[in-house]
């Protein structure tokens, strides 16, 4: 049994939890709104509306403790800009003219003013918009949405704990300004920064909070002792104010290391730590610097960021650990269950004990409830929960889903010889030139086209019966021929088929691949009003038959250009599903690189001269911990690798990265060995290209000139000036010309435009290196 003072203390919470609702309804809303379909006090209400339910949800399942300001029409970062009053020049007079309109253009930019870059937040698949900041950059408070939403709950009668970015998060992942010197330290604005801080916690106090959440989650990077210095003052400066409610200050997706002792000893009045496997080490931490005495600690023992049933004996047993080392020791996830989908109930196509392994966000939260009140009242209290929980792992450890002895013996079998193509870069190009007889500053896009109404029509009339199999094809063909034919007429050399039979780059092929599961309600929130239901991948994986070459043959016997085969890689195949927790990851990946190995052998023995492989996610996975990475780089480059290593010298190998800071991996892209690389670049005003450039990069690149995730439509003219800048770090027989990312989410009317201005750049350029 646990002690009295224990049991009542302890209580359940939670970081955060998805925004979108049971039926995307914010995600419909606010797309409504950019449409004119919504007005602005109907999208208001509907918000009003998910976050009301969200909190009722987590109320009546038995969490204390709600959390606020969580929720964002777009992204909780640029919310937290408009807090802060860091609104960037360019966009001041829309913000002052209508504060939701100013708010989007921030997000997506107008035809007239660039939005905001935007990148992953942290090792996650949530994108989130960067902060502009400079020396001049004066930081003003705006209270209104974190004090109305802490209002919102209180009126509910709910115990409500606001949730913001904390400060030294905050100016850690900002960037200087357009305009502004590249080695701007946008740390140096703390000391302007913590006043701010100071009056919006002030205000949450006057509403009514209790408690406040400051999330730090760059501590748990690689700190410089001036960033752990600029956190020690920051709390030292907050914790010590008179009028501020108390503060729990989060870390959260690793462990926290040298940060750890400097927030220990801040005069907060908690920390919220993660202890899931990646980060264990928080516990020892923890007991090396003496526990958290006289404070309150909210353990992170329910894996935030996946979907397995939590194993409640051993969160148990480390939250009994724990127990000594705080004043007080309350239960949560490792995270905001922002990134996880809604609720497994709706799930009508997954086996039911299959479905009983899994946990989205509610039942995470029914897990952090059931933990809570086992260390409150005792084990036995919580005795048919454990019991049930115990059959669920062991039916899952010993299912024949989970181990197929061939699949196992094939990826042991592989050689180093296997990750390896049988001439160097050198020597392929000149046989890739020949073949492929391009003009300079080649012309393509990234791979998909926009996914028309139509398109999603024809696909639920096949699912719903309404047509059949041979009905959708045909429709499906139809979009090709137009795909084709409307690159032929614009002038793009390297063409797509434009992807128009597929859901989702990741979800399409593990729908065709054993091992995986697919759900039809797991939706998670990317970006903004971009949702992905990510595929779980429960399994080992094999490729019963091909999966892309019937449509890419298809759309090359329309052309005689050549039409790039398309395929996601295997560490995109990872890092963009809910991997299994069962075994390390680097089996898991060669795995997926084996089965894709044998697509890229079928392209290629139909015909197919260029073969893109996506790993945008190859960044976005690199542990937060440099000492993590080497081993991570090793086996997610040798996955690449064995995945096209196979293919014959003039066969054109191209991969794709976007949203994410490259500097990082510039040394790994090289040891990816593809033949072309397109990168995103257009936000960043081509600073990838220079990173390339820097390191010595000796293959083709095409960073973007085409900022995809924006309706604005690039001028010709400022595509040939982003084309230039990219030709001052890479050669002109080595620079390609393309979009940052695909068109899905993108209309016809602006893509064709698009285009045409980016062919038209293209032309421009050309011209003047080779002036007839």
């Amino acid at each position: 049994m646990t002690p009295k003072s224990a049991a009542a203390a302890t209580r359940a919470t939670v970081y955060g939890y998805p925004r979108q609702g049971q039926n995307r309804e914010l995600k419909k809303a606010v797309e409504g709104y950019w449409k004119g379909r919504v007005t602005a006090d109907a999208l208001r209400a509907t918000a009003a509306d998910l976050r009301r339910s969200n909190w009722r949800q987590l109320a009546d399942a038995g969490i204390h403790e709600v959390p606020t300001g969580d929720f964002s029409l777009y992204d909780h970062v640029l919310d937290t800009t408009v807090t802060v009053g860091a609104i960037p020049e360019r966009h001041r007079d829309a913000v002052t003219a209508d504060a939701l309109d100013g708010y989007f253009a921030m997000a997506r930019g107008t035809q007239e003013v660039a939005p905001l870059e935007m990148t992953k937040w942290f090792d996650t698949n949530y994108h989130y918009l960067v902060p502009e900041l400079g020396p001049d950059t004066v930081f003003t408070a705006d209270s209104a949405k974190q004090t109305g939403e802490l209002k919102e709950a209180l009126a509910l009668g709910l115990t409500a704990r606001p949730v913001l970015v904390g400060p030294v998060t905050y100016l850690l992942l900002s960037k200087p300004a357009p305009g502004v010197a590249a080695d701007f330290d946008p740390l140096t604005l703390l000391d302007g920064l913590l006043p701010v801080y100071a009056e919006v916690l002030a205000d949450l106090r006057a509403a009514g909070a209790e408690w406040v959440q400051l999330d730090e989650p760059a501590l748990v990077q690689d700190r410089t002792p001036a960033e752990l210095n600029a956190a020690e003052r920051a709390y030292r400066g907050l914790g010590t104010l008179t009028d501020r409610p108390k503060l729990l200050v989060a870390s959260y997706f690793d462990r926290l290391g040298d940060a750890l002792p400097v927030l220990a000893k801040a005069p907060v009045d908690g920390l919220a730590l993660d202890f899931t496997e990646g980060a264990a080490a928080n516990l020892d931490a923890l007991a090396a610097v003496g526990g958290l005495p006289g404070k309150r600690l909210v353990a992170g023992v329910v894996d935030g960021r996946n979907i397995w049933g939590n194993d409640l004996a051993k969160s148990l047993s480390t939250l009994g650990t724990l127990l000594g080392l705080a004043d007080r020791v309350d239960v949560s996830a490792s995270c905001s269950l922002l990134h996880v989908p809604l609720d497994t109930a709706p799930e009508r196509d997954i086996e039911p004990q299959i479905l009983r392994w899994l946990a989205f966000a509610r039942q995470k939260t029914r897990e952090i409830v059931t933990l809570a009140k086992g260390l409150a009242q005792g084990t036995d209290t919580i005795a048919a929960e454990l019991a049930a929980n115990r059959a669920d792992l062991a039916s899952r450890a010993h299912s024949p889903i989970t181990h197929d002895p061939a699949v196992r013996a094939r990826a042991a079998a592989t050689t180093e010889a296997d990750a390896r193509r049988s001439q160097p870069y050198a020597e392929r190009t000149a046989a890739q030139r020949a073949h492929l007889a391009l003009p300079l500053l080649p012309t393509t896009t990234i791979g998909s086209f926009p996914q028309t109404d139509e398109l999603r029509a024809a696909r639920a009339d096949l699912r719903a019966g309404r047509i059949d199999t041979a009905g959708y094809e045909e429709r499906v063909k139809a979009e090709i021929q137009q795909v084709i034919a409307f690159q032929e007429k614009t002038g793009l050399d390297v063409l797509v088929h434009g992807e128009p039979e597929r859901n989702d780059m990741v979800q399409y092929f593990a729908e065709q691949l054993t091992g995986y599961l697919a759900t039809q309600h797991g939706w998670v929130q990317s970006y903004g009003t971009r949702y992905v239901r990510p595929p779980i991948l429960a399994g080992d994986i094999s490729r019963p038959e091909p999966m892309t070459v019937r449509w890419t043959t298809y759309a090359q016997s329309l052309t005689d250009r050549p039409v790039k085969g398309m395929l996601t890689g295997p560490v995109t195949m990872l890092a963009w599903s809910f991997v299994r927790d069962d075994q390390p990851l680097g089996e898991t990946a060669r795995q997926v690189a084996l089965a894709l190995r044998e697509e890229v052998s079928d392209l290629e023995a139909a015909g197919t001269s260029v073969i893109q492989v996506d790993e945008p996610a190859l960044r976005e996975t690199l542990p937060l911990r440099a000492a993590d990475r080497d081993a991570y780089l090793a086996w997610a480059t040798e996955a690449f690798r064995l995945t096209t290593g196979g293919v014959r010298p003039d066969t054109q190998i191209h991969t794709h990265m976007c949203y994410a800071e490259f500097g990082d991996i510039v040394q790994a892209i090289d040891d990816l060995d593809a033949d072309v690389i397109s990168l995103e670049a257009a936000r960043s005003h081509m600073q990838v290209a220079h990173e390339l450039s820097d390191h010595g990069y000796p293959r083709e690149a095409g960073p973007g000139v085409y900022d995809i995730h924006s309706p604005r439509v690039p001028s010709s003219e400022e595509a040939a000036a982003l084309l230039r800048t990219g030709l001052k770090a890479i050669p002109a027989e080595r620079l390609w010309v393309n979009p940052d990312c695909g068109l899905k989410t993108r209309g016809w009317p602006e893509t064709r435009a698009s285009l045409e201005n980016l062919v038209a750049a293209a032309r421009t350029v050309r011209g003047e290196l080779s002036p007839s």
